[in-house]
């Protein structure tokens, strides 16, 4: 009988055991989904999610820091930033301001790892009951103001949705806050964070912030001051003390209730604090202020091409440029500019007392001067551009009078409001005269100083290299130097006597008769040095016939006057355009023994971490043989030495201590327009040039307007000032000796004539009766 089979019972399943396993499934898949959501975004899955930071970016965190701009001796002189943020490290900020940060921003930040549940939950917690609240930690703040993860440059394909895209950046933020945090000592991060966040007022960084609102350095920042600073954090405009300082002290005394309930300060101390005025030293720095703000231009302008070439941001970048600049001697060229401009810009007023300085050739005021210079201005191209044809609205706009802040010598803030028109404001700046100046070390190229204009705010023009003015006599020594190059000796004589130089221009026949600058002639022999000593036109005319105009063009250019000069008798008289920049580094041929040296504004530039990027030499190149360098400093001594020489006025300063030579000539353009002075020691070449804006606006006389009165005064009081400060190194003393033998004669023994006033009627009779063949 066959065995009878056994009947299996299989149990039922419990429905508790299929919930739970049921649980635990959803719970792997969701953290599944978690995973695989976390890779996507931290690897941008098929372009969905965009871009979170690098490895590299983590590593060695950029932020836009602004250049510094260093003079010589190590001043900090400027800065180029489109974000004004300058770093510092930790242990420079103040207990105080990491107290306010922490008990007002993430009171928790010492114990989480980049994301705080606690504040989290709380937020959520909080949207529920209708009380939203944030739950960002410091470190995430810190990543995305660092990374700017929520740019159209991040975002993949669903970043393009409306609240995913929240929920995406979000999850970068997250990640990124946990990389930091693994990567980053705490106080890295609060270092980080504080460098990077905005306060308002162009202040990025607590470096810049604190600077800007109490003139304090990060690591002597008050309590309350500090819970100024955090308070600004929230919404840097609305919370500004400058601008809001009721909201300000709300939200201080805020910060400080916080820090009381954390235990960083007592109740008592918060009760007190809280009561303080805000006391602000606000001041937001800018381009236009502070030293060499011409110069720092000029600097930009050269950086900004050098950036181009090599793969630089000069404003976010946080370069290091190192300038030839010496801080305390543009303090002193500074100085001399405004102390003579003043009292210049005072007689000049008082001799146009009554009347307006824009004149035509024969002194009489150009009719409808302002109404045509406004049209060339921006103002009326944005009137144009408003109304169009309708001459009255724009006419209405140009006589309408308001409040405005204007340019002024009358006290020492250099401005002061008044109530103008637009017309009336520019009449009233174009009185004023302006000046340019720059120093240079004719050995090395390094400009010294650099001073191109009165008030960089107002007067943004640069008088130094974007200037080209005519430069009167003291293109003169460029005639001399190729005369005696060229076979002259400063011994040689010329007769003082009134010429008349006939020459062809473009197939045209012309003739030019130049007149002394004070109308006489002696008609007696005169030594070159003597001649360009006294800046004797004659003497320079009939010289520049002997030896050609175009060989005076030649020898200026090979100088170092890179602007176009024309080929005309009249050459050696300064009718062409040039600037300062230019005569100084020409100048500067000749204390150097015959090179020329490119002038230097720069000598090294470092990057943000202070390794070297680019070393800055000189550049020369002989352009004179060495005795015509020394014959021509020897020629350019005359101006003090040689009776009636035009640098004589330099006697009213202290400069003749211990045997001092210095060497210079003036020049004065024909209508006073532009007054110029070319000085030279054994150290330094200095270029001064005062003027009107306007050539139509000038001094009328001789006796006010030449560059011995316009100019050469500012060359005085500056080197004065170089002489005193005796940790400049720059000593009183004689030029040095030639370092070649002299085959020249250069000591000439200069003999007076009897003083000769020769009419110019009388001459011309003679002249005509010369031509005539009736006087033998």
């Amino acid at each position: 009988m066959p065995q009878e089979q056994e009947k299996v019972t299989i149990p039922k399943k419990s429905l508790y055991g299929s919930v739970i396993r049921f649980i635990w499934k959803t719970i792997l898949v969701g953290i599944g989904f978690v995973i695989i959501y976390l890779l996507s975004v931290e690897y941008n899955l098929l372009f969905l999610f965009g871009t979170s930071p690098s490895l590299d970016k983590l590593e060695n965190p950029r932020t836009d820091q602004a250049s510094e701009l260093y003079t010589a001796d190590g001043q900090l002189i400027g800065k180029y930033f489109e974000e004004n943020r300058s770093p510092v490290p930790f242990k420079k900020m103040s207990p105080k301001l990491i107290n306010a940060l922490i008990a007002t921003e993430d009171v928790r930040f010492y114990e989480h790892s980049g994301i705080d549940p606690a504040a989290l939950l709380s937020a959520a917690y909080g949207s529920l009951h209708g009380d939203a609240r944030g739950a960002s930690t410091i470190t995430q703040q810190l990543a995305k103001n660092l990374y700017k993860t929520r740019t159209e440059d991040t975002k993949g394909v669903l970043g393009h949705i409306p609240v995913v895209n929240i929920i995406i950046a979000k999850t970068k933020e997250w990640l990124t806050a946990i990389k930091l945090e693994q990567r980053y000592t705490k106080d890295e991060i609060l270092a980080m964070y504080l460098n990077t966040v905005d306060f308002g007022s162009n202040s990025f960084g607590i470096k810049v912030a604190a600077k800007t609102f109490f003139h304090v350095s990060p690591d002597s920042l008050k309590t309350e001051q500090a819970a100024v600073l955090v308070g600004l954090l929230k919404a840097p405009t609305y919370y500004s003390p400058r601008y809001n300082p009721e909201n300000s002290t709300r939200r201080r005394n805020t910060v400080l209730a916080q820090m009381a309930k954390y235990k960083y300060i007592t109740q008592a101390e918060a009760d007190s604090l809280s009561k303080l005025p805000l006391a602000l030293n606000y001041k937001v720095e800018t381009h236009y202020e502070g030293p060499a703000t011409y110069f720092r231009g000029a600097v930009a302008e050269y950086l900004n091409e050098w950036c181009k070439q090599n793969g630089y941001d000069l404003y976010r970048d946080g370069l290091k440029i190192y300038t030839t600049i010496d801080s305390r001697m543009q303090k002193y060229a500074e100085e001399a500019m405004e102390k003579h401009m003043r009292n210049l810009q005072r007689r000049f007023n008082n001799h146009w007392r009554g009347k307006n300085p824009w004149v035509d050739e024969n002194n009489k005021e150009i009719p409808g001067f302002i109404e045509e210079t406004i049209k060339r201005t921006s103002y009326y191209q944005r009137l144009k551009k408003q109304y169009g044809n309708d001459t009255a609205a724009i006419n209405r706009a140009l006589h309408t009078p308001r409040e405005m802040k204007v340019f002024t010598w009358d006290n020492d803030s250099l401005e002061k409001t008044v109530t103008m028109s637009p017309l009336d404001s520019l009449a009233y700046y174009k009185h004023f005269l302006h000046g340019g100046m720059m120093t240079m070390d004719p050995f090395t190229g390094n400009i010294k100083a650099w001073v191109g204009g009165i008030n960089f705010k107002y007067f943004k023009y640069d008088h130094v290299k974007q200037a080209r003015r005519q430069p009167g006599s003291t293109f003169k020594p460029f005639v001399y130097v190729a005369a005696i190059d060229n076979g002259y000796s400063p011994c040689d004589k010329l007769v003082d006597k009134r010429i008349t130089i006939n020459y062809v221009e473009k197939g045209e026949k012309k003739s030019w008769s130049p007149t002394n600058a004070d109308w006489q002639y002696t008609g007696a022999p005169m030594t070159l040095r003597r001649g360009m000593g006294k800046s004797v036109n004659s003497i320079t005319a009939q010289l520049t016939e002997k030896i050609g105009w175009e060989t005076v063009v030649k020898y200026a250019h090979r100088l170092g006057i890179t602007s176009r000069l024309e080929s005309v008798p009249s050459i050696g008289l300064g009718p062409s355009d040039v600037s300062i920049y230019e005569m100084v580094a020409a100048y500067s041929t000749f204390p150097n023994r015959g090179f020329y040296t490119k002038p230097m504004f720069i000598t090294r530039i470092e990057d943000r971490n202070g390794n070297l990027l680019h070393q800055f030499v000189p550049k020369q190149k002989k352009v004179l043989n060495t005795e015509t360098a020394f014959l021509m400093m020897h020629m350019l001594k005359g101006g003090m030495e040689e009776p009636g020489g035009t640098s004589q006025a330099l006697w009213e300063y202290d400069l003749w201590k211990q045997g001092n030579q210095i060497g210079g000539k003036t020049g004065t353009t024909s209508n006073h327009s532009d007054g110029w002075y070319m000085g030279v020691t054994k150290d330094l070449v200095t270029g001064v040039w005062i003027g009107g804006e306007d050539r139509s606006i000038h001094f009328r006389t001789s006796e006010m307007g030449e560059g011995s009165k316009t100019a050469l005064p500012v060359f005085g009081l500056y080197m004065e000032k170089i002489y005193k400060d005796k940790d400049l190194g720059y000593t009183l003393g004689p030029f040095p000796k030639p370092t070649v033998k002299i085959n020249k004669n250069y000591n000439c023994t200069t003999v007076l004539p009897k003083k000769v006033v020769v009419d110019s009627t009388a001459i011309d009779s003679v002249i005509n009766l010369l031509n005539t063949g009736n006087i033998l």
